[in-house]
């Protein structure tokens, strides 16, 4: 018999029974997923910082810290006012000192050219000549600031006037000058010479 036949007598073939073991279900392998791309950290908001409010007696130290400060800078104030004030003066008085040191070397001169005047001359020409360098002479005088005193019947003033002779005489007042023997000269209020004087009474 062939085995054609054989089949066809055997409708249901014998089904070979296979020890089946039971099998492992592994998970199906995913694709690894990207990591997502790194996003900027966001900086955080500055905020302003929170201030306590001051305590009491925190707001009191600062009170009299302030008014230290104030106090200060008002004393640094005055003083460097002072100061100003103290230069001016000061540079005031030695331009006064050097004027009156200048002018002073010039008065013998002017004494020789009094003299000069109050001689007797028959020569005009040369009268004349004094006469303009004396004009001259109290101009500059003039221009340093400084002016002439010393005058018959002037009041006696110590401070101004070097008595070197007294005489009574009733024409006069008392405690006046009789006679000037010497010129004064004085820049503002600095005598920069004494007038030599005579007194009366």
């Amino acid at each position: 018999m062939s085995k054609k036949n054989k089949n066809q007598h055997d409708p249901k073939p014998k089904q070979e029974t296979v020890n089946e073991e039971p099998v492992e279900q592994t998970e199906p392998e995913t694709a690894p997923q990207e990591a997502p791309a790194a996003e900027a950290p966001e900086t955080p908001k500055q905020e302003a910082p929170e201030t306590e409010a001051p305590q009491p007696d925190e707001t009191e130290q600062l009170r009299q810290k302030l008014a230290a400060e104030h106090d200060l800078y008002l004393r640094l104030a005055a003083e460097y006012d002072n100061f100003r004030k103290r230069s001016r003066k000061e540079k005031e008085a030695l331009y006064l000192d050097v004027k009156a040191e200048t002018a002073g070397k010039f008065l013998p001169v002017f004494d020789d050219l009094e003299r000069a005047l109050a001689n007797e001359t028959a020569d005009e020409a040369y009268k004349k000549g004094v006469e303009l360098i004396m004009s001259e002479f109290r101009k500059i005088i003039k221009e340093l600031g400084g002016k002439e005193f010393g005058e018959t019947g002037d009041p006696f003033d110590p401070n101004a006037h070097n008595a070197v002779m007294h005489v009574e005489d009733e024409s006069l007042g008392e405690n006046v000058v009789a006679q000037v023997f010497q010129k004064g000269f004085r820049i503002g209020e600095k005598v920069i010479r004494h007038a030599v004087v005579k007194v009366a009474n």
